[in-house]
């Protein structure tokens, strides 16, 4: 079921829809709303249970996943993120996705939640796909694909230390330069 190809194509949804996806601790899919499906290109029954990884776009660092699980699992913090994702033909969605841990009553986190809404057109074209590209360049540099992931992590964790913000911090700003 999941896919390896990419069309080029690009797939845009209103400003006003919200996509919307729950995940268990293991990030296999929930709960997903019917923007979801639309833009994944995927009906309810095959996405349920699987990894949200099906959406993957080849052209999404993994580094930038590295530091949104670190934030979410380890810190159990929310964190915002541009987002490339891929629909099940191989057409692309970017998406500013706000992801938060669910919490129980003792304060354990039983899942994840995220919505995602439509980005800043400038600020994907102008920063993050040029960030991406440098980052994602950096992983494929390194025959391990762990080794470049930590690598282009380091990348990313130095930029940000030379701005003296935050991620968080840093995609808020971006997403409020329009």
């Amino acid at each position: 079921m999941k896919n390896s190809h990419v069309t080029g194509v690009e797939r845009t949804f209103d400003k006003n829809e919200i996509i919307v996806s729950k995940t268990d601790l293991k990030g296999r899919i929930t709960y997903v709303n019917r923007v979801f499906m639309k833009l994944a290109d995927y009906v309810e029954k095959d996405l349920l249970d699987q990894p949200h990884s099906i959406i993957r776009h080849p052209e999404m660092p993994r580094c930038v996943f590295k530091l949104l699980w670190d934030t979410i699992e380890k810190d159990k913090k929310e964190i915002f993120a541009y987002v490339i994702n891929r629909s099940a033909n191989g057409d692309h969605y970017w998406v500013l996705a706000h992801v938060t841990p669910s919490f129980d009553e003792g304060g354990n986190i039983v899942g994840y939640h995220s919505n995602r809404r439509v980005p800043n057109r400038r600020v994907v074209n102008d920063t993050i796909i040029p960030l991406y590209k440098r980052l994602l360049d950096e992983e494929n540099r390194h025959k391990n694909a762990k080794e470049g992931m930590n690598s282009a992590h380091q990348m990313l964790v130095a930029l940000l230390e030379e701005k003296g913000v935050g991620y968080d911090e840093l995609i808020f700003s971006l997403a409020n330069a329009a």
